[in-house]
């Protein structure tokens, strides 16, 4: 009983840090890709992850069977180059504001796709929590104004692409930590990631120009995103779901806009208003209703 509920309060804890990480790294992101075109980063970011986890593989000597590859290399094509580049591409043909509203689906997604691949059963709780803190990403978000934004119809539906991507990558991980720790998964992720993100950052850096002579403030943050929003992050949201069942990890993805939210406040001088309380609100009680139920963690699929 206190090994389950250690496990319980571990798999929240490294969720929750996961998605706090990357509600931050939208502050620094925000920044780089001024500077460093989108593909580019992307392949710095998984390069310096490889670096990172790939001592801790080799020293630990985890390393994934031949047989399994093909698999790493979906989780990578997937989770890394297909759901991170159409988050970036589909942000940018659309609008900040949709790119938040779509992506919040990603949960939804995830809870669907551990119904279907690995047979879990969702509790009315688990999905009432995944609606609950939908309605408060979109109150704390707020919904764009169509008159004054572009909303890009081929933009939201690379977001959405983006949402649906990362559901089926995370499902993806869950699934492979049956045989492998989640160290190994998301070293061979970052690996694959880098390999299929390369050509279109050969592509891009053929119709763009880049400056390279930038400060150690860029390279500081270009490292941060490597390290800690990269290798830190993923390994964290791939051990959390190792360690919690699919619909009740899912919610913790709410997490981020929360702080992002937080950090634009302090860091850009954005506004808070009311409905980012209530939104934050709606948020943590729906991440607190989809783990209430104390079955819920013994429904893990075979």
């Amino acid at each position: 009983m206190n090994t389950n509920r250690m496990q319980l309060l571990l798999g929240g804890l490294f969720l929750s840090l996961a998605a706090a990480i990357w509600g931050g790294v939208y502050v620094i992101s925000k920044i780089v890709l001024d500077i460093i075109p989108p593909f580019t980063l992307l392949v710095i970011r998984f390069a310096i992850a490889l670096l990172v986890l790939g001592v801790f593989v080799v020293a630990r000597k985890e390393y994934v069977a031949r047989k399994d590859m093909p698999l790493m290399m979906l989780i990578a094509f997937v989770g890394m180059t297909i759901s991170i580049g159409a988050q970036f591409l589909g942000t940018k043909l659309s609008s900040a504001h949709m790119g938040a509203v779509i992506t919040s689906a990603s949960p939804a997604f995830i809870a669907l796709f551990a119904v279907m691949l690995l047979k879990e059963r969702l509790s009315v709780k688990q999905v009432s929590g995944i609606v609950i803190a939908t309605l408060g990403v979109l109150v704390v978000v707020g919904m764009p104004d169509t008159a004054g934004e572009s909303t890009a119809f081929t933009g939201n539906l690379i977001l959405l692409v983006a949402a649906l991507s990362w559901g089926y990558y995370t499902i993806l991980c869950k699934r492979a930590t049956r045989q492998y720790t989640s160290l190994s998964i998301t070293a061979y992720a970052a690996l694959f990631g880098t390999v299929f993100t390369l050509p279109m950052m050969v592509w891009e850096l053929s119709t763009t120009e880049v400056d390279w002579s930038f400060g150690w403030e860029i390279w500081a943050s270009v490292l941060y995103i490597g390290i800690i929003s990269t290798a830190v992050a993923f390994y964290l949201w791939n051990k959390g779901f190792e360690m919690l069942s699919a619909g009740s990890a899912a919610v913790f993805f709410f997490v981020q806009p929360i702080i992002g939210a937080l950090l634009g406040w302090l860091l850009l001088n954005e506004t808070l208003d009311l409905s980012f309380v209530l939104g934050a609100i709606c948020i943590l009680l729906g991440v607190g209703l989809s783990n209430s139920s104390k079955t819920d963690e013994k429904k893990q699929a075979a």
